[in-house]
This record gives structure tokens, C-alpha cells and sequence, in this order.
């Protein structure tokens, strides 16, 4: 059975942590996405999941921030310690969201509707806009979250509160989406069922359990359970081992966040590889850090959910989560350095484990580097391992963009059109594309720079391409040329090319472009 949980969500954290003025337009971005907007800003038209670009095209005064993921835990820090004085045992999720047991506080406060009115007065009264916390109680931290949603969307976002065992009613309404967000689900694998034809949990939960778990697996069965209102996934394990725990002993005591940060990684990566060795994952994680001072020892703690799995770098991230918002409280209530770190797995599932070679999935070669990475990151910042990643765009730069690991994958990606849409450069894509274009000549037999007509039509057969004005090269074939014309609607971010293939005598294969009346060198063929 699901244990009775109250959720707090809090609308538009990223936004809120800014300390922004009520009214502003803001948008928050990672990955040149929005994440995050104002009130003001989505009346304007300005949507999670909008580009950059377009956001400021809808909402040319809106002031664009880019996400600051330490910033939103330390302000949440204000959140996480005033509930501290309702329950001793606070579960947080993520900057912006939490949740805790309501057993022991809904009889000490007079019930669950009393409970629920005490906390989202507590919380609103820190927010700027009092209606800007969603609170929801329910059977599990799954339904309770959803109600936490539910109450947003209400005028003055009154609590939600659903009745003892009906949880799996309140949920099958929703649609199949929220399985991965706020969900645990892979996106992936929310996008199948939708094209399975089940648009709402209700459709998931009248499906046997056993065609999930034969169709996805462990995900399967954790879809069924969530879309039932049951939050007890296949394999949870009520009393992780003991000897689990990881402690580490700062001596002399650590004051720097980084110092503790980079303890606390090493400390991951070998709870990690303990669990991984006995075939389990940890989904709630205790993270205790005991502190010195003048004035005596003090205890900070909390207690992290993931229903999904805490890698290594999550939890790292975590700990420093929890770091920043220590810090960021008044010197008195912080006391002085870190001493000691304690890292308690409170609850631990069965791991997905790993498929090798043939079938696909993360093989061993992928564990290691996966964990180069974690180490990379726990040193130098999550913005320190940066990825390849397709991003849409007309030319080869824009179109494929380098990102934080961390956000691969956080946008989805754009649909490639099959057919060749006007100025497309025909395949096989260039292999190596320079950061910023090289300025170069490109000349006919008369030694004139080859200009493009507005129909296309070159103004003479290129002959000779000098590169930096010394190496000068005789061009053997070429094709092309291809007009774009981007963003035409924008007097002052419209632009014209043409772009052309040009071979050279030595065999080297070249993609430039003429521009403003001039040629850059933009890409080269392998």
C-alpha cells in the first residue's frame, strides 16, 4: 500500500529563485530552450519548449536568464527549512518541489485538509505570488504530485486533497504524458504508448500487467503501478544493508563547498558501485552532513527521492544542492565547517541492469566512460563534459550544437525532413565544420570573385579557392549553388547565402558560402 504523501510544487521555480519583479517578463533557459517562463511572459505567448529566438520574437521585452540549477537549491533552501518546523522528514525532489509522509503531522495538525492549509498558507507566505504553491495529498508521492498540479491550475490554487484509496480514480483522467513529467518514465517510452493509442492512465491501467512487463520491461510494470495511483514499483526493498552507508571524515573541517562537493563524489561513486555489485539502485537517499562550531555541533540533513534511479553525478549534484543552500543561511543557524558526511540509502530497488554488445543498451565500454564523466564533472562543474547534439538550423553549425552532457537529450529533437526543402545542401554531410567561418576567394578563370545571381546563375565557372590569401588551390569540380533565405520576417536577423561544393586538385572537398558579398570556407569532406 502507498504511503499517505503531501507534495508541494511550487510554479515556475526557476523563475521565482530570480527574485524577479511581480509582472516582468521572464524566460528561463537551458540548451537555448525555455524551461521556465513568468505569468507575464506566457501571456505574451512565451511556452516551455521555445527556442530562444522565437521567444524574443513573441516577447520582444522579455528578459531572457539562462538556468542556474545552484541558484534555485539555495533560494529553495527557505522553502525546505520553514517545513522543517511541520515535519522532521522532508523529502525533497527537486529545487522547486518536495514531499513528506503525512501520518505523524495530519493527526497533530487535525487531518489532512487541516495539514494541507497549514502548509500552503507556510509556503505562500515566502512566495511574492501567494497562489504560486500547488499543494496535494494523496496515496503515494505520485498521485500526490499530480494533485499538487491540479491545485495550481485552481483560482487561489486552494489544496487538493484526495481521499484515502482513491488515488487511482483522481489519476486516470490524466494524460499518459505525466508519466515523464513530473514522472519517472523515460520520454521515449511515454511517446510508444501515446502511439499505442493510450492517451490517458486509465486506458494504461486497464491493461494487464503482465503485457507491460513483457512489452517494456520494469518500466512496464512501474507505468502500471503509477497509472493505478500505486507508488510501490516491482522490487523495492524495505531495509537496505547497513553496511551501505558511506562516511567520510573531514579532518581539518571543510568551509568551502567544493571541498565538501568533492568528497562527497567519491563517496557517490563507491555507494553506486556497492549497490551496482549486489544488483540494486537507490531511489531515496539520506544525505546528513554534521557540522562544527564555536557554539557546538549541528546537524544537516535531508532526505533526496528519485523514483527513477540516483547515479552517481545526481547524487553529487544533490549533496552540492544541499551545500549551497547551508551556506546561504544566516552564520548563526549554519554554524561553522562540514566535519563529517554521511550518505544513507533509506530506500533501494532492484537495478535495470545492463545489456552488452548485440542487443544494444550501455555496454561495459559505456559504463567506464559514463563514469570518466561523473569524475570530469564532480571536479570541474556539470558544464565541464560538453556533447554533440542535432538542434535544427539551416547550415552545418546550427545544425548540430555542442551541450552539456547533462542536457542531452533535454529538448526534442527535430524532425528531419525527408524530402529536400528549398537551399538544402544534398548529402554525404560535411565531416568536420569549422567553429567560425574562414573568410576565402573564390575566383573563375579570370581571376574575378564568382558572384551567385538571384535566380541561382553563377557568374562565372570557379577556378582557383585561396584560403587566407596564400594557399591558393585549383578547383577541379563543384556543384550547387543553394539559396537560403533565413528568418525573412526579421528585418534585422534576416539572412541571405549561397552555398556551393567546390573539389579541389588534391582531392580535398570544401562546402562555402557567399554571404554580404563575400566567401566563407564553412565545412570540409572528409
Amino acid at each position: 500500500m502507498s504511503v499517505r504523501t503531501l507534495a508541494v510544487w511550487c510554479r515556475d521555480w526557476p523563475v521565482v529563485a530570480l527574485d524577479a519583479p511581480v509582472g516582468e517578463p521572464v524566460a528561463v533557459v537551458r540548451a537555448n530552450r525555455v524551461v521556465a517562463t513568468s505569468a507575464s511572459a506566457r501571456v505574451a505567448g512565451v511556452s516551455v519548449g521555445l527556442r530562444r529566438r522565437e521567444a524574443q520574437r513573441r516577447c520582444p521585452e522579455v528578459r531572457v536568464v539562462e538556468r542556474d540549477e545552484d541558484r534555485e537549491a539555495r533560494v529553495f533552501e527557505r522553502i525546505a527549512a520553514a517545513l522543517g518546523d511541520i515535519t522532521p522528514r522532508l523529502e525533497a525532489v527537486v529545487p522547486g518541489r518536495c514531499a513528506f509522509p503525512t501520518r505523524g503531522p495530519s493527526r497533530y495538525f487535525g487531518g489532512d485538509e487541516a495539514l494541507a492549509g497549514r502548509v500552503g498558507a507556510l509556503v505562500g507566505g515566502l512566495l511574492a505570488e501567494r497562489d504560486g504553491c500547488g499543494v496535494g495529498i494523496a496515496d503515494g508521492g505520485f498521485a500526490a504530485t499530480l494533485a499538487a498540479g491540479r491545485s495550481l491550475q485552481r483560482a487561489g490554487s486552494p489544496p487538493v486533497v484526495v481521499a484515502a484509496g482513491q488515488s487511482g480514480a483522481f489519476v486516470a483522467p490524466f494524460p499518459v504524458g505525466v508519466l515523464s513529467d513530473p514522472g519517472p518514465l523515460p520520454a521515449e517510452m511515454v511517446g510508444v504508448l501515446g502511439r499505442l493509442g493510450l492517451r490517458h492512465l486509465g486506458d494504461l491501467a486497464a491493461i494487464p500487467r503482465a503485457d507491460l512487463l513483457g512489452r517494456f520491461g520494469r518500466d512496464g510494470t512501474l507505468a502500471h503501478h503509477l497509472a493505478n495511483g500505486d507508488d510501490e514499483g516491482p522490487g523495492r526493498l524495505a531495509d537496505p544493508p547497513a553496511d551501505l552507508d558511506q562516511v567520510a571524515e573531514l579532518d581539518p573541517p571543510a568551509e568551502r563547498v567544493e571541498q565538501v562537493a568533492f568528497v562527497a563524489k567519491a563517496l557517490a561513486d563507491r555507494l553506486v558501485g556497492e549497490l551496482g555489485g549486489r544488483g540494486l539502485a537507490c531511489t531515496h537517499l539520506v544525505v546528513r552532513i554534521e557540522t562544527t562550531s564555536h557554539d557546538g555541533d549541528g546537524v544537516v540533513e535531508r532526505c533526496w527521492r528519485d523514483d527513477g534511479a540516483l547515479s552517481a553525478t545526481a547524487i553529487a549534484q544533490r549533496v552540492r544542492w544541499q551545500l549551497d543552500g547551508w551556506l546561504s543561511r544566516p552564520a548563526r543557524a549554519r554554524g561553522g565547517a562540514a566535519r563529517r558526511i554521511v550518505l544513507h540509502p533509506e530506500q533501494v530497488v532492484t537495478a535495470k541492469g545492463h545489456q552488452h554488445g548485440f542487443w544494444g543498451g550501455r555496454s561495459a565500454e559505456d559504463e567506464r566512460a559514463r563514469r570518466g564523466v561523473a569524475r570530469v564533472q564532480g571536479i570541474l562543474g556539470a558544464d565541464a563534459v560538453l556533447v554533440p547534439e542535432r538542434r535544427g538550423g539551416r547550415g552545418p553549425r546550427e545544425q548540430v550544437r555542442l551541450v552539456p552532457v547533462d542536457a542531452a537529450g533535454s529538448v526534442v529533437e527535430p524532425a528531419v525532413a525527408h524530402a529536400p526543402w528549398p537551399g538544402r545542401v544534398p548529402r554525404p554531410h560535411p565531416g568536420s565544420v569549422w567553429p567560425d567561418p574562414i573568410p576565402v576567394e573564390l575566383t573563375d578563370v579570370g581571376g574575378e570573385t564568382v558572384g551567385v545571381s538571384g535566380r541561382g546563375v553563377l557568374s562565372g565557372h570557379p577556378a582557383k579557392l585561396s584560403i587566407d590569401r596564400r594557399c591558393r588551390l585549383e578547383v577541379v569540380g563543384w556543384a550547387g549553388p543553394w539559396i537560403v533565405e533565413e528568418r525573412w520576417w526579421d528585418p534585422t536577423g534576416s539572412r541571405r547565402r549561397a552555398r556551393l561544393q567546390v573539389q579541389v586538385a588534391d582531392g580535398a572537398a570544401y562546402l562555402v558560402a557567399l554571404e554580404a558579398g563575400g566567401w566563407w570556407l564553412e565545412a570540409g569532406y572528409d
